[in-house]
């Protein structure tokens, strides 16, 4: 089995919305961290009710933009398409999976700021150098 097998079919199932092909793929004890070290979900359990709700999300999407694996570690560069609190937008993830056993036993998650879809964008300055 390839390292990126389970990264790639959690992926899939992520963006199928569906919670119980994206489980398999995660040890019993796996730990979901935000990047670097706060734990915000410890076994499958919690990363379940962790995503139960976001997978209600019509516009769910993750679009893998680059991958790369050294030894049993994973990294994932995406753009995830959702619903946040005030809107649809999108967000740049980097998300890196420690693999196991065949399934994900550890992952760290790394968000950028939610840039949401119809907001206006900020003009700057007539200026027109840099200075």
């Amino acid at each position: 089995m390839s390292i990126e097998l389970p990264v790639q079919k959690q992926l899939e199932a992520y963006n199928a919305r569906d919670i119980e092909a994206f489980m398999r793929w995660w040890a019993d004890d796996a730990q979901y961290y935000e990047f670097p070290t706060r734990l915000v979900a410890n076994g499958t359990a919690e990363i379940k009710a962790r995503h139960e709700a976001r997978f209600g999300e019509l516009n769910l999407h993750g679009k893998l933009i680059g991958r790369m694996t050294v030894g049993d570690v994973v990294v994932d560069q995406e753009v995830v398409t959702r619903t946040f609190p005030e809107g649809a937008g999108e967000i740049d993830v980097l998300a890196i999976y420690q693999i196991e056993h065949g399934k994900i036993a550890r992952a760290w998650f790394k968000m950028g700021k939610p840039r949401l879809h119809g907001a206006a964008t900020s003009k700057c300055c007539n200026d027109t150098h840099r200075g």
